[in-house]
């Protein structure tokens, strides 16, 4: 049986690292199977740095819509934001005579004077943060166009790199891409060297940790799916390799996961969305942390703005449609819960990567836009709703797998990492699952206080 135990760790048990591991093999799978679908299309290096391009500007409005959602509010305004803030980086440049180095500048902040007027309403005012960015969403669609005239806007060639530009060629001719190939290496070993530290951290904290061996097969599949994407991406046509959007993305999401997960800022999120109340008697100031949620989200909505814009090499009213849709159902099929407190950026990234594949698997196929926009309906839908169900029903859930890892104990030990029976939360009610306290006030436990069933 113990066997059978460790053989189930390698497919996402109970290490730590488990909901990563999990979707990324759901993620894999997906592409496997519109690999047969497509009749091996799907992985052609062409469409795969295609789709990194393509879909970096929505799945970096996922890594901010994930914290919005987490601490239990909703940002409907996201692609409004995202074009109106291309529309005024490209007038900008255009007609203002404005560097494009300046220009992203500006952007930004347009995105923080944004993010800060959306953020006082929510957090000081009260308004409900749907009713806000619903008004948003008017209100700078609105502003798209009488800023722009509801006419095309180009861009300087210079600006396009953050969308459109690519990894460079240097080194020896190898038939790929050299940048992108030492790309590949580095998350190797950063792969290889988080796995030995996870186990390094177990030991210290007491915590059962997983044979050797599982960590073996568990590093020779994560490496064995690096080199082979690091050669796909490499190995497409010349003056193409990874994209310089994919990097931003990577960037942020190695940023904004630390973010969430090793500050007391990222914890104070959790506690926020899990129970605001609790969380304020704790010593939590639940309005800083919703004012700085919601200008954070509009400030990535005008990088993923920018970044479109240079990408299509120009800026138009037309920008921005439907993009708050799809970030929103990357970070639920990601694993996030409806009612906040549970969710977590690189979930977030990968359920933005299956939508991605889903819809570029389905357009290689020849499927309509109609029946597409239906497939990813139901997808979203089934999602959730098996989620609720597995709740109601009393077994562990979908999301509640998936933030096993983030739940931790009075004395800092993760749930996954107890023995069985002894998780944190797991058959007990409201008032055992309330968050222990540091002595600075920090909220340690980041399971969600209010929770009445088990996750």
């Amino acid at each position: 049986m113990s066997g059978i135990k460790d053989l189930k760790k390698v497919f996402g048990g109970n290490t730590s690292n488990a909901r990563q591991f999990g979707m990324i093999a759901t993620l894999v799978v997906a592409i496997l199977i519109f690999q047969v679908l497509t009749d091996g299309l799907t992985l052609q290096p062409t469409n795969l740095i295609a789709l990194v391009s393509q879909y970096s500007y929505i799945l970096i409005l996922a890594i901010g819509m994930v914290m919005v959602i987490v601490a239990g509010h909703i940002d409907l305004s996201v692609g409004s934001v995202a074009a109106f803030s291309g529309i005024v980086v490209a007038k900008a440049m255009d007609s203002w005579g404005l560097p494009w180095g300046a220009a992203i500048l500006l952007g930004l902040v347009v995105g923080v004077v944004i993010g800060a007027w959306q953020g006082f309403w929510v957090a000081y005012v009260g308004v409900p943060a749907f009713i806000v960015t619903l008004a948003g969403m008017l209100l700078f669609r609105g502003a798209n166009q009488f800023v722009g005239n509801a006419d095309t806007i180009p861009v300087p060639e210079g600006f396009t790199v953050i969308g459109a530009g690519y990894l460079p060629e240097f080194g020896p001719n190898t038939g790929y891409n050299n940048a992108t190939l030492l790309l590949g290496l580095v998350i190797i070993v950063a792969v290889v060297y988080n796995e030995f530290r996870l186990r390094r951290i177990q030991q210290k904290m007491g915590s059962e940790r997983a044979p050797l061996w599982v960590s073996a097969v568990k590093l020779v599949v994560l490496v064995a799916i690096v080199a082979y994407a690091a050669t796909l991406f490499a190995g497409g046509r010349v003056g193409t390799s990874f994209p310089i959007s994919g990097i931003i993305l990577g960037v942020l999401v190695l940023v904004y996961g630390f973010v969430t997960q090793n500050t007391i800022f990222g914890r104070h999120i959790y506690a926020v969305g899990g129970n605001s109340h609790a969380a304020e008697l704790s010593g939590v100031k639940a309005k800083r942390i919703n004012f700085f949620v919601m200008m954070n989200m509009s400030v990535l909505a005008a990088l993923a703005g920018m970044i479109y814009v240079a990408r299509a090499g120009a800026s138009g009213p037309q920008d921005g449609l439907n993009w708050e849709l799809d970030a929103i159902a990357s970070v639920f099929i990601g694993g996030a819960a409806v009612a906040g407190g549970i969710g977590t950026v690189t979930g977030s990234i990968v359920g933005g990567f299956v939508i991605a594949v889903l819809n570029n698997g389905l357009q290689l196929m020849g499927v309509g836009s109609d029946k597409v926009q239906m497939i990813k309906g139901l997808v979203l839908l089934i999602a959730v709703a098996v989620d609720v169900y597995n709740k109601s029903q009393g077994r562990p859930s979908i999301t509640g797998f998936l933030t096993r890892g983030l739940r931790r104990d009075k004395n800092g030990i993760a749930a996954s990492d107890l023995p069985p029976g002894a998780q944190s939360g797991v058959g007990r009610d409201a008032e055992t699952t309330e968050p222990a306290l540091t002595p600075n006030g920090d909220i340690s436990d980041v399971q969600r206080p209010k929770a009445t069933t088990p996750n």
